[in-house]
């Protein structure tokens, strides 16, 4: 039987501040009129954002009210490689219960960059994003070690699970965070789902090569 979870009333996301926002969404009342915008704002420029929308049911699509941007471009401009639970093919909305975990979250991710190049550290600034993730989300905390490998050369099998949740009748994914222990993490596969988005704090982190990583917090938005 699945176990099921609902996420708690806010839950915390973190984007680099160097992909500013751009209210492409925002302003559109109907979904025929995003074409136009769509070439205003330069958001074809990636070439994976045109087959990423024609995946997303029209129906999923989400226009007309704040931050309807930031939602969409988890789905439409995710990472080519795919992440861990959503392929290359359509992003998905990731978040975390706490914001300690989103950063440490966020920290793995520029390690990584760092591993691959000759760089000592690294300094990014941050938007945090809280939202609440309605619906029922496919609970695996405590179990499919196969799905938590931190490595994600591993992830393919996770992605493959995450495409069945996609496609089923739930809305996500509810599962350990493998880089903050105790921590949780959530996906959301559903624009619509994730309400309530709300600009929250600007940080910046320097995220040396080892070592302690700095986290300090420059205000509200």
């Amino acid at each position: 039987m699945t176990r099921l979870a609902r996420a708690p009333e806010r839950t915390h996301r973190l984007i680099p501040s160097r992909f500013p926002p751009i209210a492409a969404f925002e302003t559109v009342a109907a979904p025929e009129d995003l074409a136009p915008v769509f070439e205003l704002e330069g958001w074809t420029n990636d070439r994976l954002v045109a087959p990423r929308l024609r995946r997303l049911a029209r129906s999923d699509w989400v226009y007309g009210r704040p931050n309807a941007s930031v939602v969409m471009a988890a789905f439409l401009h995710g990472a080519p490689q795919g992440s861990r639970f959503a392929g290359p093919d359509l992003g998905a909305w990731y978040a975390a219960s706490a914001l300690e975990t989103a950063v440490l979250e966020l920290v793995n991710g520029i390690r990584r960059e760092i591993a691959l190049s000759a760089l000592q550290q690294k300094t990014e600034e941050l938007r945090e994003y809280t939202a609440h993730l309605e619906g029922e989300f496919v609970d695996i905390r405590g179990a499919r070690p196969d799905l938590h490998d931190p490595d994600p050369a591993t992830y393919s099998a996770a992605q493959v699970f995450g495409r069945s949740v996609r496609t089923g009748p739930h809305d996500g994914i509810v599962y350990d965070s493998v880089r903050h222990p105790g921590g949780v993490n959530w996906v959301s596969y559903r624009p619509t789902q994730i309400i309530d988005v709300l600009q929250a704090q600007h940080f910046r982190v320097v995220v040396p090569r080892s070592g302690k990583v700095l986290l300090e917090q420059l205000g509200p938005p």
